[in-house]
């Protein structure tokens, strides 16, 4: 089982990149998992919303995700889980023999019909907005949290 992050932009704050190191070498203990930094689509401030977002998803689609993949997108859109329904869900998936699940965070206005259409499922985190930057170290706490319920560790109370 291999899970990817993929995400568009670096993280460039650092107590965010140092949550994220912490959750990552944590995750290892369960999983085969990769963050994965897309580079900015450059000379974006000539572009419009629509043309940035184009472009970063096709980069997406056709370098990062491959046929084969199930994909989750992050978006506001999705559908909320708890955290223990967010382990089910993963934990079905596994047993059913899912051996790469991609979850893809997209650029500052979302995803395009067609990166819609690729993906298996959408997942929303919250009805509340976080900054991208924010997202990536959320989702690896929430990640290493579900592994923690599968396995029955004391991680999680409710």
């Amino acid at each position: 089982m291999k899970i990817t992050l993929l995400v568009i932009g670096k993280t460039d704050v650092e107590y965010l990149r140092e949550g994220i190191a912490v959750y990552m070498k944590r995750l290892k203990h369960y999983v085969n998992f990769a963050l994965v930094e897309i580079p900015d689509v450059k000379n974006v401030t000539s572009m419009s919303p629509l043309e940035r977002t184009e472009r970063e998803c096709a980069l997406l689609l056709e370098k990062h995700i491959s046929k084969t993949a199930y994909v989750i997108l992050l978006d506001e859109h999705g559908r909320e889980r708890s955290s223990k329904e967010f382990a089910a869900h993963l934990e079905k998936k596994i047993v059913n023999g899912v051996d790469d699940i991609i979850f893809v965070v997209g650029g500052p206005y979302g995803f395009t019909q067609a990166l819609k259409e690729r993906a298996n499922e959408m997942l929303s985190l919250a009805q509340m907005t976080f900054s991208h930057q924010m997202v990536r170290l959320i989702f690896v706490e929430q990640l290493y949290r579900a592994f923690t319920i599968m396995k029955g560790e004391p991680y999680h109370h409710e």
